[in-house]
């Protein structure tokens, strides 16, 4: 929707994530130095605020994130241009990050940046379908059932950094309708705006769970 030349971004910052997971693991320590903690707050340690988004607390959490990124950031990163996307990503997670740190002992991961890829995208393509939860979904449905499920987990705590999803999908809603607001002639809703499932992925689908 942007012409900007396609950078790419969204790829190389998942190859960053995973890079730094490897060295998380070959490192003693190193997760320690680049994750955000309310001492690094205090100590105004700078440079967490944007390291602890790159770093991960299990390979699980990094493939999450990864996959995620690159399905989710390629299709913003297309719809906004190179920079809006890095804007997104980066104030998602890093907002994501010191809010969550007022909750948690310590922050880190790219999930709240995702979820506010993810948010963005809700606002500036709502109709969009996607593949969530094993089902053919539009992205605001998927989106709601995110923020539900992020919501109980505030109540019934594991190990995943709900409160910074539900920061980082806040951060994209607002960004997202800022875009919508200054790129509106790009996304005027219509009489004839609609989505369309193609009937290959219909097939598909009707081949695994109905058949």
């Amino acid at each position: 929707m942007v012409k900007e030349k396609y950078r790419f971004y969204f790829l190389w910052l998942g190859l960053v994530c995973l890079g730094m997971f490897i060295l998380q693991i070959l490192i003693a320590g190193f997760t320690e130095l680049f994750i955000l903690s309310p001492g690094a707050i205090y100590n105004i340690e700078i440079w967490r605020f944007v390291s602890a988004i790159f770093m991960h607390g299990s390979l699980l959490h990094l493939m999450f994130n990864f996959f995620a990124l690159i399905f989710f950031g390629a299709v913003l990163e297309k719809l906004i241009g190179g920079k809006n996307f890095l804007l997104v990503f980066f104030g998602s997670g890093i907002i994501a990050n010191v809010i969550s740190i007022n909750f948690y002992n310590y922050s880190l991961g790219a999930s709240g940046a995702i979820y506010g890829i993810i948010g963005t995208l809700a606002i500036l393509n709502p109709m969009m379908m996607v593949w969530a939860f094993g089902i053919i979904m539009p992205m605001f449905v998927a989106a709601i059932i995110w923020i539900i499920a992020d919501v109980i987990g505030v109540f019934y705590p594991s190990n995943a950094g709900n409160i910074a999803h539900l920061s980082g999908i806040a951060i994209g809603f607002f960004l997202g309708i800022i875009y919508r607001i200054r790129y509106k002639n790009k996304f005027k809703r219509t009489s004839k705006y609609s989505f369309i499932i193609p009937e290959s992925d219909m097939r598909n689908w009707e081949e695994r769970y109905i058949k």
